[in-house]
């Protein structure tokens, strides 16, 4: 570890097997062994923790209609992201890569899935279908899709009704999809 000017920021130098990977400042902690055991992760949290483009205001949610569907929607809009749950999240969300309509990574969103869940978000779910819906939201760690009435909430809102109405999914297994795709930033 080398000590920098600023005391509260430390440069981590990884080589070995992995070649030479600096990370500054924002790997600290348990941070370090997550860096060397996935150097790419680290690679993906540091760009996505910085260049993010995701926000919480009304303007971006309707601007998300007109994006190039190859563009993405990146990084976290209410809090910074914390390296070691967002190793959590990924990791969690490989056991639904068969479906696409899920991404796999909560803070790199497609923006044509987006397009695509937003409107599902209006979608009038069956009776059971409603049940697990209702048991989603009051069991989430958000209590909902997201933590505010965002893109956030409305494309995992739809994302959740298109689970259950397609794939057949029950309230538990919504709120395993939006805890793990919380994009809010932070810790859980």
């Amino acid at each position: 570890m080398i000590r920098t000017m600023y005391p509260n920021r430390r440069t981590v130098i990884l080589g070995g097997v992995f070649g030479a990977v600096t990370a500054a400042g924002f790997l600290q902690g348990p941070d370090f062994a997550i860096a060397a055991e996935n150097p790419e992760l680290a690679k993906r949290f540091k760009d996505l923790s910085r260049n993010g483009n995701s926000t919480c205001s009304a303007k971006f949610t309707e601007s998300i209609a007109t994006m190039p569907a190859m563009s993405r929607i990146t990084g976290s809009c209410c809090s910074p992201m914390e390296m070691k749950r967002y190793a959590e999240q990924v990791k969690g969300l490989t056991k639904y890569r068969a479906i696409p309509m899920i991404p796999s990574d909560p803070y790199d969103i497609p923006a044509a899935t987006a397009q695509q869940m937003l409107p599902y978000y209006d979608l009038k779910l069956t009776g059971d279908e409603q049940k697990a819906y209702d048991y989603a939201m009051a069991n989430s760690e958000e209590k909902g899709p997201c933590c505010c009435p965002c893109w956030r909430w409305k494309m995992y809102g739809g994302l959740a009704k298109y689970l259950i109405h397609e794939h057949g999914f029950d309230g538990r297994q919504i709120v395993d999809v939006w805890d793990l795709s919380d994009g809010c930033g932070g810790g859980m």
